[in-house]
Parts: C-alpha cells; structure tokens; sequence
C-alpha cells in the first residue's frame, strides 16, 4: 500500500513518514504544492503536521483542498492538517484560547473507526497555538480534552479524519494503534 505524507513544512513529516516505514508501509514524502495527478495511485494520505498558522498563513497550505475534493481514499490530517480539514469543510479554526503543548488527556467521545480498542482516555503529545473552533455540516467531533473542543474530528461520508495530537511520537499513548486504525480503513 501507497500512502503520501504531505509535507507542511514541519518537524513531524518525517516523524509520521517513519512511523509509517516501521509499519511496513509504501511511504511517501511529498510536498503540499503536488499536483493531484500525481497522487493518483495513492492508498491513503496524511496530511501532516507543520509550521503554517491557520489563522494567518493558510495560502502555505498548498493544494491539500484539491486533494480532499477529489481524492476518495483515506485521509488522515495532523495538527494544521487537522484544521484545514474543518475549515474546508465549513468548520472554523483559528488561535487557541489555551495553546497546548507536551502531554494532555484526551477523551474520546466516539470511538467510530480511528480509536477501535483503544481507551476512552490517553495521554497525547500536543504542540499547537492553533485548533479548531466550529465543526462545519460535513463533519462530527470524535475526542476533546480539558482546553480543546475537537481534538479529533471525522467527515460524516468520506473516509477523512483529523487529530489535533501528534499520534506519530512516543509520548502519545495508543499512537501506532491509531495509525494501525487508520490502515486499516485502505484495506475495506
């Protein structure tokens, strides 16, 4: 199986990329100014993490809205991936009241796909100034924490979902098993 890491300019792109890799995983990096003809034989997509504000360098996001209207495959955004999925969608993001960094607790709210046989709470790595604020028609909140409303997020028909956590390190509990979930979505 194919899956590209679409590369936001961010320390985690290779994080995610490696995590991918370990788990025997056709990974590739690309840049998030790919041109849709390019990603036609992709199984999956990541949409990772990175340096861009949501709030104030959305145009640094590149043509991942491209990808979301036309690619039907799984898709997986991180962080600022994550938020480029609500705003697409009609959601809202912006700065964060409470930006969160280093360890928090999520609670998840529905299990759905992407937290099967994982525990309703878990300590994830966070890094962020930014988060989603307002979910949009097409999409439904799936965990939060103490300080964060939507800290991940599903389309309601397409295979798309959103983590404002960094699954891809070690300090996330449960990490490699959300990535072992969202593989598993290709395989159906």
């Amino acid at each position: 199986m194919r899956v590209y890491v679409i590369d936001n300019g961010g320390q985690w792109t290779h994080r995610e990329w490696r995590v991918l890799k370990y788990m025997d995983v056709d990974a590739v990096i690309v840049p998030n100014t790919t041109s849709l003809e390019e990603l036609q034989d992709a199984d999956a997509l990541v949409l990772s993490g990175g340096a861009p504000s949501i709030a104030y360098e959305k145009q640094k996001l590149g043509n991942q809205g491209l990808y979301l209207d036309h690619l039907d495959v799984p898709i997986l955004g991180i962080c600022v991936g994550a938020q480029l999925i609500a705003e697409h969608f009609g959601g809202k993001s912006s700065t964060a009241k409470y930006p969160e960094y280093g360890k928090t607790e999520i609670i998840v709210d529905e299990p759905d796909d992407l937290f099967q046989n994982i525990p309703q709470s878990f300590i994830a790595w966070e890094s962020h100034n930014d988060e989603i604020k307002e979910l949009g028609p097409y999409l439904v909140g799936l965990a939060h924490s103490k300080n964060c409303k939507y800290q991940a997020i599903k389309h309601r028909t397409k295979p798309i979902y959103g983590v404002q956590f960094h699954p891809e390190v070690q300090h996330t509990q449960y990490g490699e098993e959300i990535f072992k979930n969202f593989l598993n979505l290709i395989r159906r």
